[in-house]
């Protein structure tokens, strides 16, 4: 991996609503503050723990059948992303950046899964924001929160 790049994708609901975990990035408040301080190291980390994390939900939901196709079109609609991450974290983006303005997966060469295909696309992405919200918070509390 080259220098490790922000996940920052101008969403951030830690500086301006002081949330613990980021609404856009799924970074952790303290990650946010202190990113410009953290060493390569600790970078990758974050960025490994967000690609799982974003992958074990999206992976489920969505096929990427063409990801030359999703990464034009992020480029064509200004969406950040991070060619060394899983193109399911490009999505993932796609998804914050832009969801109102898609009108269909295919595309950005993707189709939602079988058992997901008949559930509205809003739906779908208001679900997986609070799975992945849980997941982070869920995280966070396990390994960062310290017992009272």
């Amino acid at each position: 991996m080259n220098a490790p790049k922000t996940p920052c994708i101008g969403i951030c609901s830690t500086t301006s609503l002081g949330d613990s975990v980021c609404r856009g990035c799924k970074r952790y408040s303290f990650e946010v503050i202190n990113w410009n301080s953290y060493d390569e190291q600790q970078k990758v980390a974050v960025l490994k723990r967000l690609e799982k994390l974003i992958c074990q939900i999206l992976e489920n939901k969505f096929t990427i059948f063409c990801e030359a196709t999703l990464e034009s079109e992020l480029k064509r609609t200004n969406v950040p992303f991070n060619v060394e991450l899983s193109p399911y974290c490009w999505l993932h983006n796609l998804f914050k950046k832009n969801k109102n303005r898609i009108a269909d997966l295919r595309a950005y060469g993707v189709t939602a899964r079988v058992d997901h295909a008949t559930v509205p696309l809003n739906e779908l992405l208001a679900q997986i924001d609070s799975e992945l919200q849980l997941l982070s918070e869920a995280h966070l509390d396990r390994y960062f929160k310290i017992p009272t």
